[in-house]
């Protein structure tokens, strides 16, 4: 990859990577088959289509869709531990498992390396619900004769305690209120397909979910909503690189804290019906955020902020409030010449304008990601190993680039090379 010009044309949106997992779980608790709609062909998908088949469900690809479907879901298969350790949204087939078949067991989950994630109110969350819990060996075993409605306090907003109660509680005797709950709007996607199957669910987008009790839930065909972090990406790299790229297939709404920060940096931003243009001339400005629980910054979208703060004219601040773990990156943006100071959870970033292309490694995720924003401007050549951590949410970050002019292109592994992703470079 190296240092090319602005960024121009036009990139549809994919289902949200973050709803699109969930949703797959859910579908455990089906009595016929779940087709999602425009699901991505992503490494987090597959390994979860793995995990379902684990407990009985057979997935299939038919062209952008998913068919689901369970006819009894089993207490899960000795090979779920592999590939749990893969994926973080493993452990979501806890609540819709449980509630279907009575008992479940579960692997610890995995996923990057961000920080602890602990899944401790998940499963307080079951236990109130009527769950007996047990842990042994990494392996959580839940069992429960019946589920029972409850109000459920969570002691923090957590996207996933809250679907895995959430999914759990569709069929529960009773009603159940879970207070405190994360709003994101891919819980609130959740929410409403399990309403489509039939599940009665009140508070939809708010931080008090009430639930009342179902005998079944029917399948169903859906679209998941588009991914804003996907959007949020290509915006920031627009920001960074400079031009014009209009985002087809996005809900304006759910990238507002985004479109506040870039406008911020400097970006014109027109938002359409489903739809978002957004025009940079020029460097950015640096820009403070802290990631925080929605409707905050997003913390999926805080490593691409410390890249274009990278290049920016000025200072920012970055604070991260989620995950403790959750700067990786910072130390390969300082090997391409960045000025950062890291004090406790917040990073002090100065813009240098260019940055020097060399040889990076994607730490997780989103780092990696950024890692490819900050290339995308970087004097000279980059290139960025472990791009197999970058698919995990990305169907071709670097197509979508080069389609709209980056000078990117991916290498593949030699043969006989452990992995099946290559680097991303020039």
């Amino acid at each position: 990859m190296r240092a090319a010009g602005p960024l121009h044309g036009k990139v549809q949106i994919d289902s949200a990577k973050n709803a699109v997992l969930p949703l797959m779980a859910a579908a455990l608790l089906a009595q016929g088959p779940v087709i999602l709609e425009e699901v991505p062909d992503i490494r987090d998908v597959r390994n979860m289509a793995q995990v379902l088949r684990c407990y009985g469900a057979t997935v299939q690809r038919e062209g952008r869709a998913l068919r689901i479907e369970t006819q009894k879901p089993c207490s899960g298969c000795e090979e779920v531990e592999k590939w749990s350790r893969e994926l973080r949204a493993s452990f979501l087939v806890a609540g819709p498992a449980l509630a279907r078949c009575g008992s479940v067991r579960v692997s610890m989950p995995g996923g990057c390396n961000i920080g602890s994630r602990p899944v401790d109110l998940h499963l307080k969350g079951l236990a109130e619900l009527g769950a007996s819990v047990e842990q042994r060996h990494g392996i959580v075993t839940l069992t429960a004769e019946k589920l029972t409605g409850a109000e459920i306090h969570l002691d923090y907003p957590s996207v996933g305690a809250t679907e895995n109660i959430l999914m759990a509680a569709v069929l529960a005797q009773g009603q159940t209120v879970i207070v405190n709950a994360a709003t994101e709007p891919e819980v609130e996607d959740l929410a409403a397909f399990l309403r489509t199957m039939g599940a009665k669910i009140d508070g939809l987008g708010q931080d008090t979910l009430t639930i009342t009790g179902v005998e079944a839930l029917n399948g169903v065909r859906y679209t998941p909503i588009p991914d804003r972090i996907e959007a949020g990406t290509l915006m920031i790299a627009t920001a960074v690189a400079g031009g014009d790229v209009t985002l087809q297939r996005v809900i304006p709404e759910h990238l507002s804290p985004v479109t506040a920060k870039l406008q911020q940096a400097g970006a014109q931003i027109d938002q359409q019906p489903g739809s978002l243009r957004v025009v940079m001339q020029g460097r950015p400005k640096a820009v403070d955020i802290k990631a925080m629980p929605h409707p905050g910054f997003p913390t999926d979208l805080q490593a691409l902020i410390c890249a274009m703060d990278a290049v920016a004219e000025g200072t920012g601040v970055v604070t991260e409030t989620v995950f403790e773990n959750r700067f990786t990156h910072l130390g390969e943006l300082l090997r391409m010449g960045a000025q950062v100071q890291l004090e406790d959870r917040s990073a002090v970033i100065t813009g240098t304008w260019p940055l020097s292309g060399t040889r990076v490694t994607a730490p997780d995720l989103r780092g990696g990601a950024a890692l490819v924003l900050a290339g995308l401007v970087a004097q000279g050549e980059t290139v960025v190993d472990g791009a197999e951590l970058i698919d995990r949410g990305y169907q071709g970050l670097e197509l979508s680039l080069a389609a709209l002019g980056a000078d990117i292109h991916r290498e593949a592994l030699p043969q006989g090379t452990d992995g099946d992703a290559g680097v991303i470079m020039q």
